[in-house]
């Protein structure tokens, strides 16, 4: 493993597999898949509420019922409980294509014809299905259980013929008449003995499958298939259908005509479409990395987007971390720009460009067709985030340049366009470190500042000393400004690199390659130059001095990205040979080198060095690796970094699970149990010499130090009223205290018992009752502690004074020798469990507050038994040196704290 590790992948929201909704309680969610693994979000908000673990082959089929997920993948079938995988049923040889959910059991249905029965009973034992059903000469492409049919499954192929089969008898009663076409989709009505059928020439069938008679066909006004279908349950005689093109039509069956048309649902083929029940609302996903809802209530009758989550449809190109590393603005190929969130995906988000739906509505064109072309180079200023743009785009084949507002993540007002002679495409940006000025550079070589806040020109970049009237002969592949405005550093394809004095715009110095450059990347820190030219080479130069200072060789391949880390000491480059790789700048080497199976095509470092963000090959997500340096100890001889040599790793999943949990789930053969223990061992990691705290509220822990405070402030003002006479035919016996005491009525047997009760009672006088929170102390075998740690942190913090409380010695003139009283034996366990935990200093703060308790009930005892007295003192000696080191720790970050509030102060007067 090298320095960085697979994390996992953002930007995935749904694939070309159907997604399945099902409905707990009050809340609906729908299951999808993306790739490897699937999802699931509730419908309400459209919030992702769990992730599944990563498969070895993508999903090709999915399925949901109560807390079970069933997964098909290749041969295979999944059996997830919530995120756990519990099962794998593997008794297809084909690809299985679709699954159905049939009451208590299973139906999966493979390539080769084979439907195969399981039984939800027994799930992690019966691995066997319990039926076999051979379709001959027919590859099903679609199944579904008719309403009120017992037993009974419609079965669709891809030769065009609809069969009703009994999956008891496992017999085929009726095959329909078929319609020359083949079948796509089945769907059932609302109505008993009527479905629809979806046809591969556009076609829609409303078929009566009781008397197999047609009841209405409707045809789709756009080419290609029906890829889905529903039916409205809330009242409207509605049908929707999705095709090929990604169009939602939707029909009225009463009419029996088209209703309404959603030509911009979707920029790929529909995959599926659900209304939900009695609610006017369609929910729709397609191969477009997007879901999205309708609803149906307009006075026309149209519908209207109601919410939606989406990715990028097309492989991004451009990446950057944003708002120090919590999010990352990426563009893609779809035309769209857009801000993930690392840490909530809920506030990922496509950027405005201003009313694009009702444009593209308006003029009759494909929303696709209106949005600005793909993002071919950006740059951010976060200074000015809350002033003005502060975020400059540069398009494919666009003579001018856009600005976005990222505080209200819209487009903005001005649109930058260099006043060259020849107009041509904008190539490369920068923005000056201040947020104020943005430079911009053309293929036809001339180079422009402008002020962001007002859109103006201020000014050219011109290269007098050669008479030209631009700033390069070609194209200016590069821009670059220091950290202090004072030069702005540019780069042409010839190679030739210039240095520009800021406000003056003149040009103070200049050198040449020798070969045409690709890209440059400058650090504003440490003032180095990182070029990249067509012979493969990084050269390293300082801005200052003029020379070059590194050269890095070790590429195959067109190096597509590359970034500086934040403090200047690593270069960090991605290449189309399916490798990334890390060079020290200082001791100009190469230190780490990781090949992926997919090429990167965009990297990004984020300012904390933790988190490393990709963009591949054909992939529509955005990947994220961390840092092994930053979370690993170094006692733990760790090494990072693989040199010279070149590591091979999996791209990360979707899921966030580490790959030795996935080894738990192989080795355990999906025991949920192991599993919990192999979330268990990573989490009891611990780095050395720091405390671990419990995470439990502060309320909880320092309550058991203020016990007396709190008894004392909820005591009683008022004595206990007297309570009223009671009633007369209830028999009642006088008290001293004036309470009514009822005399229950008593056997002679009962009476009895209750005498030798309190003679027992007295005998019994000196053995105390193990309670469970004995019980958990004195099960703990070999120093593990752990069950008594969560039993007593569960408990209230009364209930854990009143079982401390239990352990005093009141009776001391009891005639049982004082070493050997039960009470010393569970006084010294609770010693030992104090000494341990202390010495791994985990659950620090709470603890703290359990001895400080013990100490107060048991003080006295300890210090009169000489048997105890050692593990006190082992406990002192050990509490104090602890001790010691958060201290220190505490007073150097008491110190940094005083010595910020100095400076800060200084800077206030």
């Amino acid at each position: 493993m090298g320095i960085f590790e697979p994390f996992r992948a953002i930007g995935y929201i749904t694939t070309n597999v159907p997604f399945s909704v099902q409905r707990l309680g009050t809340e609906t969610f729908v299951t999808v898949s993306v790739g490897k693994a699937f999802q699931i979000y509730n419908c309400a908000k459209l919030n992702l509420v769990l992730v599944g673990s990563q498969l070895p082959k993508k999903i090709r089929a999915l399925a949901s019922y109560r807390d079970y997920t069933f997964a098909a993948y290749g041969h295979n079938i999944a059996v997830f409980k919530r995120a756990h995988q519990v099962a794998t049923w593997s008794s297809h040889n084909a690809k299985v294509n679709h699954l159905l959910i049939f009451g208590e059991s299973l139906l999966s249905v493979d390539v080769e014809g084979n439907i195969f029965i399981w039984a939800f009973k027994g799930i992690d034992q019966n691995l066997a299905p319990i039926g076999h059903i051979l379709l001959e000469n027919n590859c099903p492409s679609c199944i579904m259980h008719p309403d009120t049919y017992l037993n009974k499954v419609i079965i669709g192929t891809q030769e065009g013929s609809l069969q009703l089969w009994n999956i008891s008898t496992k017999k085929n009663l009726y095959e329909f008449k078929g319609w020359k076409s083949s079948i796509y989709c089945c769907v059932s009505s609302p109505a008993l003995d009527v479905v629809a059928i979806g046809c591969s020439d556009g076609k829609i069938h409303v078929h009566n499958i009781r008397y197999d008679e047609e009841i209405v066909t409707f045809t789709h006004s756009t080419r290609g298939s029906v890829t889905a279908l529903s039916f409205s349950t809330d009242g409207q005689p509605l049908l929707a259908s999705g095709g090929s093109s990604g169009v939602i039509s939707v029909w009225n069956l009463q009419k029996r005509k088209l209703q309404s048309v959603i030509r911009d649902a979707h920029d790929c083929s529909i995959v599926s479409l659900h209304f939900f029940a009695n609610e006017p609302v369609l929910m729709s996903s397609s191969a477009d990395n997007s879901i999205k809802m309708w609803i149906f209530d307009t006075s026309d009758g149209d519908p209207r987007l109601l919410r939606f989550r989406s990715g990028h449809s097309d492989p991004p190109l451009c990446i950057r971390f944003y708002a120090n590393g919590r999010h990352i603005l990426s563009a893609g190929q779809d035309r769209a720009f857009r801000l993930f969130s690392v840490i909530q995906d809920q506030q990922s988000r496509e950027l405005s460009q201003r009313h694009v739906s009702k444009r593209a509505k308006k003029l009759g064109l494909k929303e696709t067709e209106i949005k600005l072309k793909p993002v071919i180079a950006f740059d951010v200023a976060e200074i000015r985030e809350r002033d003005w743009c502060n975020v400059v785009t540069c398009h494919m084949d666009t003579s001018h340049a856009y600005v976005w507002r990222l505080q209200n993540f819209v487009i903005g007002e001005h649109i930058l366009t260099p006043r060259a002679e020849n107009p041509t495409p904008v190539k490369s940006c920068a923005i000056s470190v201040c947020g104020n000025f943005a430079v911009l550079g053309t293929a036809g070589g001339w180079i422009e500042r402008f002020n962001l806040q007002s859109g103006f020109s201020r000014g050219s970049y011109i290269d007098m000393q050669e008479r030209k009237t631009c700033g390069h002969d070609g194209e200016v592949i590069g821009i670059a400004c220091d950290s202090t405005n004072t030069i702005m550093i540019s780069a042409g394809y010839h190679g030739d690199v210039k240095v520009w004095d800021f406000k003056s715009r003149e040009m103070k110095s200049r050198w040449e390659l020798g070969c045409s450059l690709v890209m440059i990347t400058y650090h504003r820190s440490n003032g180095l130059l990182a070029t990249v030219a067509d012979d493969l080479v990084i050269r390293l130069f300082d801005v200052v001095s003029l020379r070059m200072v590194r050269k890095f060789e070790g590429h195959t391949d067109r190096i597509t990205d590359m970034c500086f880390s934040e403090d200047g000491k690593w270069l960090l480059t991605s290449s189309m040979d399916g490798t990334f790789r890390i060079w020290d700048v200082i001791l100009a080497k190469q230190i780490d080198a990781i090949s992926v199976d997919v090429s990167i095509t965009a990297l990004s470092l984020s300012p904390n060095m933790d988190v490393l963000a990709t963009t591949h090959v054909d992939q529509n997500g955005v990947y994220l690796w961390v840092n092994r340096a930053m979370f690993s100890s170094t006692s733990r001889n760790v090494t990072h970094g693989s040199g010279k040599e070149i590591v091979n790793v999996k791209l990360p999943s979707v899921s966030s699970a580490q790959d030795s949990i996935d080894d738990d789930f192989e080795k355990a053969n999906a025991n949920p149990s192991q599993v919990q223990d192999a979330f268990h061992s990573i989490l009891d990691q611990q780095i050395p010499d720091l405390v671990t705290l419990s995470l439990l509220p502060r309320s909880q822990w320092q309550s058991l130090i203020n016990l007396d405070i709190i008894k004392a402030r909820n005591k009683p003002i008022e004595p206990p009223k007297k309570p009223e006479k009671a009633p007369f035919f209830l028999p009642s016996i006088p008290s001293l205290t004036g309470e009514i005491l009822f005399n229950p009525r008593q056997s002679a047997d009962e009476e009895m018992d209750a005498l030798a009760g309190e003679r027992d009672k007295k005998r019994k006088k000196t053995e105390i009752t193990v309670s469970q929170f004995l019980h958990f102390l004195q099960s703990s075998e070999e120093n593990n502690f752990a069950a008594f740690t969560d039993y007593i942190k569960g408990l209230s913090s009364s209930a854990l004074d009143m079982e401390l409380r239990m352990l005093q010695i009141i009776d001391d003139h009891n005639e049982q020798e004082p070493d050997k009283r039960p009470e010393l034996y569970f006084i010294e366990l609770l010693l030992d469990y104090f000494i341990h935990e202390i010495s791994c200093r985990n659950n620090f703060e709470f603890i703290q507050a359990v001895i400080r308790l013990f100490l107060k009930i048991h003080g006295e005892t300890i210090r009169c038994q000489s048997g105890l007295q050692d593990k006190a003192r082992k406990l002192l000696e050990l509490q104090s040196t602890v001790w010691q080191k958060v201290d220190t720790l505490f007073q150097s970050t008491r110190s940094k704290s005083a010595k910020f509030y100095y400076v800060w102060q200084c800077l206030k007067n």
